[in-house]
């Protein structure tokens, strides 16, 4: 599948698939979306909750963005999973400008995370362990009761509708530990009722960028 890096409105890079008309990250800014979504609503809240150590799983791990900055802007210990069907290549790394943005030192940082071997679980520091899973989530198995946090980060329902249906959303579920939350940019009204219906506490949040909305659902 042809993919094209691409500007977003905040300067920083991401992906573009021609054939299916869809971004890895907003176009209204990659990196805010990511900071916005998935650090202040997500990984800050739950840091607050556990300070000493968080699991993180995410869903579509993609350019890294996310487990980037949640390294980089972590206070807590973090055992992150991500799983990836179709890995980007070492070239589209070297093509996004995430640490130029948010600053050399984190250099080192990126190169460990992308260095790092699919399938095998890789200790970046002693603050930051790492597996990517290269596999598709329907086939994957979601270890139960695993997880403080998920990052739901699929490419969006009209490209990929069966990433957002209620048998992926129950492996989400499932995957939380009790008093665990889900984060997601979405905000359409048929996820939050399937949420609702597997008994997530959904709740409606101000949106990043060029989003009135995102969702923020608990495991209760």
């Amino acid at each position: 599948m042809k993919r094209e890096i691409i500007q977003t409105s905040d300067g920083s890079t991401t992906i573009y698939l021609p054939d299916m008309d869809e971004n890895y990250h907003s176009t209204h800014g990659a990196i805010q979306e990511a900071e916005h979504v998935f650090i202040k609503h997500g990984l800050r809240e739950m840091e607050e909750r556990k300070p000493d150590k968080v699991a993180i799983f995410e869903m579509g791990f993609g350019t890294g963005l996310n487990a980037f900055l949640t390294k980089i802007r972590s206070k807590s210990t973090i055992e992150y999973t991500g799983i990836e069907a179709f890995p980007v290549s070492n070239a589209e790394i070297e093509a996004l400008n995430y640490v130029e943005l948010a600053g050399e030192e984190f250099s080192n940082d990126f190169n460990l995370i992308h260095q790092a071997e699919w399938n095998e679980l890789v200790t970046i520091d002693a603050n930051f362990s790492l597996k990517k899973v290269e596999e598709k989530i329907e086939v994957f198995s979601m270890p139960s009761e695993a997880f403080d946090l998920i990052y739901f980060d699929a490419f969006g329902p009209r490209a990929q509708s069966e990433m957002w249906n209620i048998e992926i959303l129950q492996k989400m579920y499932d995957g939380l530990k009790f008093d665990g939350a889900l984060v997601t940019y979405s905000a359409r009204g048929q996820l939050k009722r399937d949420l609702k219906s597997l008994g997530f506490m959904v709740e409606s949040l101000p949106g990043p960028p060029g989003k009135r909305e995102m969702t923020r659902a608990w495991k209760k």
